[in-house]
Formats: C-alpha cells, sequence, structure tokens
C-alpha cells in the first residue's frame, strides 16, 4: 500500500512540474496545437496518479485483493500516454504518437481490473 501512495504522490507532483513547464517554458515554443497535446499529457498523468492513490485506498480496504496489477498498469500508462506525449511534443517526432494508444489501454485496462477486483472483494 505504502508504494502505490509514494508512487501517486511522485506522479502527482511530477504532472504539476510538467504543468508548469509547458505553461511557462513551453509556452512561447510550441503551437496552440501541440500545447493542447502537451496539457493533455498532463491532465491524463494527474488523473491516473489519483487513480494509483486509488490503488491505495483499495489495498487497505480489500486487503485480500491483491491490487499491484492495476497499479503497474497505471504507471505503464502513464509512461506510454503522458510520455510519448510529451516527448512528441518537445521532439517533435510525429511517430511517438503511435504508443500513446498503447498507454490508453493499460489506463482501460487498469481501471477495469480495478472494478473487477472490487466486485469479487
Amino acid at each position: 500500500m505504502r508504494m502505490w501512495w509514494i508512487a501517486g504522490a511522485l506522479m502527482a507532483g511530477l504532472a504539476v512540474a510538467a504543468g508548469a513547464f509547458g505553461a511557462h517554458a513551453l509556452k512561447a515554443r510550441l503551437s496552440p496545437d501541440l500545447l493542447q497535446v502537451f496539457e493533455t499529457g498532463v491532465r491524463y498523468q494527474m488523473y491516473h496518479a489519483l487513480g494509483l492513490l486509488a490503488v491505495a485506498v483499495a489495498c487497505d480496504r480489500w486487503p485480500q485483493s491483491n491490487f499491484n496489477l492495476v497499479g503497474w498498469l497505471m504507471v505503464a500508462g502513464i509512461v506510454l500516454f503522458s510520455g510519448s506525449l510529451y516527448a512528441l511534443c518537445v521532439t517533435g517526432v510525429r511517430m511517438l504518437g503511435a504508443i500513446t494508444p498503447l498507454g490508453g489501454l493499460c489506463f482501460l485496462a487498469g481501471w477495469a481490473v480495478m472494478a473487477w477486483k472490487v466486485a469479487r472483494g
């Protein structure tokens, strides 16, 4: 449980830092379209940082269920989804956008597994 609290807090803090970086350092360098893409990465990172905190709560509430898969799927989703959007914006390499849907699938799978485990718990 502690690991997911730490991961959630770190990912939330990094989302705040990325948002500030986008608003201040990248605003003058990126087109409005790419800035919006960057902000989408930040938003989804924050949503799933909060999701990691929900994993920590679920670990406490249903200790007989193992929520580690949920947590790892959310971490993978943040890295693949948000990370690919950040990299696309900073480098301009459009092919990185092909990675983004894999992160989205990790997010979807994480929420589905959480629902399944809570329903079973």
